[in-house]
């Protein structure tokens, strides 16, 4: 078995105990009764905790409670209210929620009153998560068949009516290398005049920066590595090389006045090299930073990153570059996506990568699926309480719109989760 097998854990890294971010439950945290467990220490509405560690770290987050929405419908007989917020949200139930937006959800974790989300775990997390979606680029640039240039700025065009601000539409990069994307001109030109977001573009070199300049491009984005070898395999040269264009790049959008975004590649594990050490990332996170990149998307390519591993990149990357300037971006192909932002999230990211119906892989990283959805993403988000500005059931249209293009289901688990109940509701 290869070392991009099996997950990379914890057993050959620095030790956690000097990230202040992240927390663990005591021993004597306050214990969930039987019917509770499943729903979190401390998290069942009502409930009043018996012992003085719920007491203890819980002024700091202010975030604003669980939100559900509430559904008159639901047929509650016979079933275990899940009593979230005195909603009728119940175990197996057919409630469908599509803004989870009506009735909140509060703790109860000791005797001094209720208090919003009083769990060590959620310390640091920030009120907003701006979302940047990079579907139609980063999602569709690993497509066999190449997909219709309309269905490309429909989907655009309907990923921006959901209220996500960022939109990644196309790359320019030689149609030799990624064929998918050989229409981005005519991509560009399409959604130039879309309001309501950003419409940045991937930008390999000056050539590609012109051309998209050319087609009406307000944004870019440059791209280096963290491995060596996956940088050549990738973009054909050394990771200095590539620093080397991508300050031609920058210099010539600061001249423009135009943004220009950095992504980092490969930053937990390589297809080649294996484990890529923190300071490998850092090296190349800082030098496109100094270069004038105003965030700094932090990327495991093939998506082998655990919290554990996930956690000292991120230590060594906050020391060199401003937290408020990155950026996540992880692919899902162990499952851990979610778990990986929302320690990233504890360390103070508030910029999240992700793709519609978790769209996407890397046509250089054998292996590797695709992104995180971005449906998972925002379900979990509210479940947080924290705000994206997305609306959801937009998206999950939006998520069925490009699978029927693409003649398959939707990646995202939350997706699927929700077209099902929605479909039970509808017999009702």
């Amino acid at each position: 078995m290869s070392s991009l097998e099996e997950p990379l854990g914890l057993d050959k890294l620095p030790s956690l105990s000097t990230i202040d971010q992240f927390r663990r439950f005591s021993s004597n945290a306050c214990s969930p009764r039987g019917q509770d467990i499943g729903m979190g220490n401390c998290w069942i509405e009502g409930r009043r905790c018996s012992s003085n560690s719920c007491d203890e770290d819980f002024e700091e987050y202010t975030g604003e409670a669980f939100t559900w929405k509430r559904q008159a419908t639901c047929d509650m007989h016979n079933r275990r209210s899940s009593s979230l917020g005195r909603s009728n949200v119940a175990y197996g139930s057919l409630c469908y929620s599509q803004s989870f937006s009506d009735s909140t959800y509060s703790s109860c974790c000791s005797g001094t009153g209720i208090r919003n989300i009083t769990n060590k775990f959620l310390r640091g997390i920030p009120k907003y998560v701006k979302i940047v979606e990079v579907g139609p680029r980063d999602g569709l640039q690993n497509e066999k068949n190449t997909v219709p240039t309309s269905v490309k700025i429909e989907l655009i065009r309907k990923l921006v009516s959901c209220g996500l601000s960022v939109v990644e539409a196309t790359s320019f990069v030689s149609p030799k290398w990624v064929p998918q994307l050989a229409d981005a001109k005519d991509v560009m030109e399409a959604v130039k005049t879309v309001e309501g977001a950003r419409l940045p573009v991937l930008t390999p070199n000056l050539k590609g920066f012109e051309a998209a300049v050319a087609a009406g491009a307000k944004e870019v984005a440059v791209f280096a590595s963290a491995s060596e070898s996956f940088s050549k395999s990738n973009i054909n040269c050394s990771i200095e090389e590539s620093l080397i264009r991508y300050r031609a790049v920058t210099n010539a959008a600061q001249r423009l006045s135009m943004p220009v975004r950095g992504y980092v590649s490969c930053v937990v594990g390589c297809p080649v090299e294996g484990a890529i050490p923190p300071s490998k990332v850092a090296y190349v996170a800082k030098e496109l930073y100094e270069m004038g990149c105003f965030e700094i998307s932090l990327g495991d390519t093939i998506g082998v990153g655990t919290p554990g591993t996930v956690l000292p990149m991120l230590e060594a990357v906050m020391a060199v570059v401003p937290v408020e300037k990155l950026a996540v971006h992880f692919h899902d192909t162990y499952g851990q996506s979610l778990p990986n932002i929302l320690v990233s999230l504890q360390m103070g990211i508030s910029v999240v990568d992700s793709s519609v119906a978790g769209l996407g892989g890397c046509p250089y990283a054998k292996g590797a699926s695709g992104n995180v959805a971005t449906e998972d993403v925002v379900y979990m988000l509210n479940g947080l309480g924290v705000k994206t500005n997305v609306d959801l059931e937009k998206l999950l249209l939006a998520g069925e719109f490009i699978g029927n293009h693409l003649n398959r289901p939707s990646g995202s688990k939350a997706a699927i989760a929700l077209s099902r109940i929605r479909a039970e509701a509808s017999k009702i």
